[in-house]
């Protein structure tokens, strides 16, 4: 009978050490799930400026996205157009470990580098608006700036009736929209009369667009109108035109947010607008999948509307 109870007992202890290391495992398990849910992720923002209301826009917009979600802490940085201090906020970003990365940059080619980096740390990267070269982030987010620009060319062919005399206010040209919105709209004027006898860098910024609009009007007696790269390039051009008194001009912009471009085709200062999307609400959705170990896909692609005087009151056409 010893000899019996002196084999079993072991087993007892066995089952007794078991269930014990069960009920830690358990409560370790559920320790994690809790930790997991009460995470807070930090994401960092490197916006290139603030000088233009849309870029006011997206901040909000990502603000406004992320306050839905109690775990998500968004740190702002401004480069006030320096593309120097923008890499820099990169690498501070990174220096500091955020768990993400949002940067819409100021140019192409010079963050190319420092976001590659930020990725090959582990820094999970949407890039919003102004593309990059390569492909060394983790997704790009905007509209289709070429397919803006065509749409843009192919209206003033219509409403010139295939003959003018066209100011082009281009976007920063080291940025991608910039290229884009000019190359679009070379494709959707191509084989008509439209002709371009006036262009100028205005680096999306208004005060710059008035400059050289005011450059234009002192050069040529005919302008018939103006496509501006953005909505606040349109409106500086028509603010310059009616400082010189100079009525007749068409002026056609980009953004179309609802107290700028909007607001200005219902006023009749702009003949028409495009929506560019900010993709603010977009990126923090995408950034809650990545935490969530989930795939995105590497470029999403944001539909526009086209708004004139026509459908404007009904919120715009869809272009497709």
């Amino acid at each position: 009978m010893k000899k019996h109870l002196t084999r079993t007992l072991p087993l007892a202890v066995l089952g007794v050490t078991v269930m014990l290391l069960g009920g830690c495992s358990k409560s370790t398990s559920s320790e994690t799930k809790s930790d997991a849910k009460e995470r807070v992720y930090t994401i960092g923002m490197s916006q290139c400026n603030l000088g233009e209301p849309w870029r006011v826009q997206m901040n909000e917009d990502i603000k406004a996205a992320a306050a839905k979600h109690p775990n998500l802490k968004v740190v702002f940085k401004d480069a006030q157009n320096d593309t120097l201090k923008q890499r820099a906020h990169v690498e501070e970003f990174v220096s500091s470990k955020v768990d993400l990365l949002i940067i819409s940059p100021k140019e192409a080619q010079p963050l190319t580098e420092p976001v590659a980096l930020a990725l090959a740390a582990g820094v999970p990267v949407i890039v919003l608006d102004r593309a990059l070269l390569g492909d060394k982030f983790t997704c790009f987010i905007g509209a289709n700036n070429k397919q803006i620009g065509k749409a843009a060319g192919e209206w003033v062919v219509k409403v010139l009736v295939g003959k003018g005399n066209v100011v082009e206010l281009m976007g920063l040209q080291t940025s991608t929209p910039g290229h884009d919105r000019h190359d679009g709209f070379m494709e959707g004027i191509a084989g008509s009369e439209i002709k371009i006898i006036f262009s100028a860098d205005m680096k999306w910024l208004e005060p710059d667009a008035r400059k050289e609009m005011e450059s234009a009007l002192a050069r040529f007696n005919q302008i018939d109108l103006v496509y501006g790269h953005n909505d606040p390039g349109a409106h500086g051009a028509y603010l310059a035109a009616k400082a010189a008194g100079r009525t007749g001009i068409k002026f056609l912009g980009i953004d179309a947010l609802p107290q700028e471009g909007v607001a200005y085709v219902s006023q009749g200062i702009l003949d028409a607008t495009f929506q560019y999307p900010t993709g603010g609400a977009e990126a923090i959705a995408t950034a809650l999948k990545i935490f969530n170990g989930e795939t995105v896909p590497k470029e999403i692609v944001l539909g526009t509307r086209f708004f004139d005087k026509g459908n404007v009151a009904q919120g715009g056409l869809e272009l497709k």
